[in-house]
């Protein structure tokens, strides 16, 4: 697969079949647009593209800070790959490129520059400056310029419609089951491994405190979740916890894992770790002793759902 960082530096040797869009998640329904761009694109022995955006178009035109998003571009790329798409191009959005009006994004970029032979869009799928663009338009251009456009009808999975916006209400519900359905994979944060305050090590339950790579990255609900955790190509099993610690008081947001069976110096190393189900909220408890007493009832209930998980199994095969 080939990336691109901006349309200067593109090539392609012939029409390419294409997709744009933020792909955020790159969830079912994102799947199934990638999943008909790949096949039409070999119907018609023509590469695939992915157009997609850096930062994430709300990064710029909205508050920064309030924006929570389900991958980094990186991440992305790798479903991309994962999907069989031969070239992705990262376009850098800023202010200037917010303001092309949709119509001159279809001629100019997809028709001229691109020169793509297809479009494959999804079905709710808006576009450009005030988000004008839509697949009636770019039909309209298309016939004009002399390529296809095709609309992939909306996904339903877990009895839900497919969507971005529908993954990040669930996950900050903490829904943890329902998002990794619509997704088609387990949740996951990446970051680096810091020190605590050596609390849980004190109770014999000693944590991994995980500083995120990506500050826009969305933390799921506060809670205790049965969990993965990939640390230099491995997968090891474990529980973990976001909160603000309330039985000693700590009153700041922590990502931190507890990993079974595991003895190694990980401090600065960077993990991932993957969600699977939620187990229980957060509670503040009347000391460190009950604290301890629920933290053995949270480890033997996190052991059971892990040793019959399909997903734990597939990965746990797979490292």
């Amino acid at each position: 697969m080939r990336i691109y960082h901006s349309i200067a530096e593109f090539q392609s040797t012939g029409r390419p079949v294409a997709s744009v869009g933020v792909f955020d998640g790159v969830h079912r329904g994102h799947r199934e647009i990638l999943r008909r761009m790949v096949e039409s694109a070999k119907e018609t022995n023509c590469e695939s593209l992915v157009i997609t955006f850096d930062p994430h178009p709300r990064i710029v035109l909205g508050n920064a800070s309030e924006v929570r998003l389900l991958q980094s571009t990186d991440e992305k790329i790798e479903q991309f790959r994962a999907a069989g798409v031969d070239i992705v191009l990262v376009i850098p959005f800023d202010t200037q490129f917010a303001g092309i009006p949709p119509e001159v994004f279809i001629r100019t970029i997809l028709g001229e520059k691109l020169k793509v032979s297809k479009i494959i869009t999804g079905y709710d799928h808006f576009f450009g400056n005030g988000r004008q663009g839509d697949f009636a338009m770019m039909q309209e251009i298309g016939i004009e310029l002399g390529f296809d456009v095709e609309q992939v009808k909306a996904v339903s999975h877990c009895d839900t419609i497919v969507s971005s916006s529908a993954v990040r209400e669930v996950l900050s519900e903490g829904n943890i089951a329902l998002a990794n359905c619509m997704l088609g994979y387990p949740y996951a944060l990446k970051g680096r491994v810091v020190r605590g305050n050596q609390i849980g090590k004190l109770i014999g339950f000693p944590t991994a405190n995980i500083q995120l790579a990506d500050k826009n990255k969305l933390i799921p609900a506060l809670g205790v979740y049965a969990s993965l955790i990939k640390w230099n190509g491995n997968i090891y099993k474990g529980m973990s916890n976001i909160g603000l610690r309330p039985t000693i008081e700590a009153n700041r947001l922590t990502v931190e894992v507890n990993i079974f069976d595991f003895d190694e110096e990980i401090y600065t190393d960077s993990i991932t770790l993957y969600f699977l189900e939620r187990i229980r909220d957060e509670k503040k408890f009347g000391g460190l002793e009950q604290l301890k007493e629920q933290l053995f009832r949270d480890q033997q209930e996190v052991g059971r759902i892990l040793s019959s998980h399909r997903i734990a199994r597939e990965m746990t095969l797979k490292a």
